[in-house]
């Protein structure tokens, strides 16, 4: 390992004390430490410097799941390990506490994958925005694509075709199509379910449906959603909570299992049912 990358919460001074701890780790050990130009005044270490944080062995997420989803779409599909450092909460995603992370780090650098750590592959989306027959633009996501209402007090009529056949038209707030690892994040506060992250598959929730069909659907990991935008209101486009562009009436937006996927290592055994049950507070049987 010759090449270590940062993305850390520039707003919370213990995630930036870690990130120097991490980049102090590094030259004792002869590594290089790298974080985007965002951070590389907050981090103010004289032992980073600026650089694509892609372009690394191994990208330290120093936050919570918030800067994990940032750090997923840095990497733009490059299959990089991520370690996550979770400060505070209980995350879904990242699974290292700070005290034990320097332990982790020599880990990674001693010694072997499937014994002394492992790696937690997680399926992303490819979406593909469409107008007037152009691509307007090609994201990857971990969590979610949403496709909602910009004005308040109306809803949208999304038409959604399955695999070139059409489903039906939602009249709605809008559409969560989601990835299981995003099933625990917006599509749960819409009442959707809960998947396992093992699964291969999307799902679709609706938001506030204003139709007798409001039930949540999965799809197969192999299938293809095409949503149109039906009527005259313009709705807003975002992946992973950042907007990525504002539709018209007739544009398009093409959702599937992308090939890439998001690569996290663990350290140990984290059974995800496990974390839900810590999350919510749930008895014993």
């Amino acid at each position: 390992m010759t090449r270590l990358g940062i993305a850390v919460h520039r707003f919370r001074p213990d995630a930036l004390e870690v990130a120097r701890n991490v980049a102090g780790w590094a030259l004792q050990h002869g590594i290089g430490t790298v974080v985007d130009e965002a951070d590389l005044a907050a981090v103010n270490s004289p032992h980073v410097l600026p650089g694509d944080s892609g372009d690394v062995d191994v990208l330290v997420s120093i936050g919570g799941d918030g800067t994990m989803l940032r750090a997923v779409r840095t990497l733009s599909g490059r299959q990089v390990p991520i370690i996550g450092v979770n400060l505070g909460q209980l995350g879904y995603l990242a699974a290292v506490e700070a005290d034990a992370l320097i332990e982790c780090l020599d880990a990674w650098r001693t010694g072997s994958e499937g014994v002394d750590f492992h790696f937690d592959d997680r399926m992303l989306l490819e979406v593909a925005i469409w107008s007037k027959g152009a691509r307007l633009a090609n994201v990857l996501a971990l969590n979610e694509v949403v496709i909602e209402k910009r004005e308040t007090g109306h809803t949208v009529r999304l038409g959604v075709d399955i695999d070139k056949a059409a489903f039906t038209t939602y009249a709605a707030d809008g559409l969560i199509i989601a990835t299981p690892t995003g099933s625990t994040a917006y599509s749960m506060s819409a009442r959707g379910p809960i998947l396992s992250p093992r699964l291969r598959a999307m799902l679709i929730t609706p938001v506030s449906p204003h139709m007798l069909f409001d039930r949540s659907m999965v799809l197969d990991g192999a299938e293809v959603a095409r949503i149109e935008v039906l009527g005259h209101r313009h709705v807003n486009v975002a992946t992973d909570g950042d907007l990525v562009h504002t539709l018209h009436p007739n544009d398009v937006v093409e959702v599937r299992a992308a090939k890439e996927v998001a690569r996290f290592m663990r350290f140990e055994e984290r059974r995800f049912h496990q974390i839900l049950k810590s999350k919510f507070g749930l008895s014993d049987r």
